[in-house]
């Protein structure tokens, strides 16, 4: 009598402890997802802080008078850490159809620069202005 519940004693021991294995590897499955989420999140805060960079920039060069600077480069702080912006710019050198040249446009191009983890990252944006002679 005492070998039969001994034995299912033993079962259920081994039923819990299959269990509470399973609990734990679903828990750290969980955390590491949500650790993954957050990663993801925050590079997409950085990326989006970034583009706003970038963006703000254009907007100041194409509603600023007058031809923009050949070159400039400007060190903006965020959360992220410092970011390098590197401004170009070149005559467009663009012609009409029938070859007339066409002139007072420039190519401007900006570059902004950051570290991630310690690997280098950049990203850029070329457009044109045009300012009348």
């Amino acid at each position: 009598m005492w070998s039969g519940r001994k034995t299912r004693f033993g079962f259920a021991l081994y039923e819990v402890l299959l269990g509470v294995t399973i609990f734990v590897v679903g828990v750290l499955a969980l955390g590491r997802s949500v650790q993954n989420c957050i990663n993801a999140s925050t590079l997409a805060a950085e990326e989006n802080r970034i583009r706003q960079i970038l963006s703000d920039r254009m907007a100041e060069i194409q509603a600023t008078p007058g031809a923009p600077d050949a070159a400039k480069e400007f060190t903006v702080a965020t959360l992220y850490g410092e970011v390098k912006l590197v401004q170009k710019t070149i005559p467009a050198e663009l012609e009409e159809e029938d070859g007339t040249e066409l002139t007072g446009v420039q190519q401007v191009s900006l570059t902004v620069e950051w570290t991630r983890g310690g690997v280098a990252q950049t990203r850029s944006i070329e457009f044109y202005v045009y300012r009348a002679g």
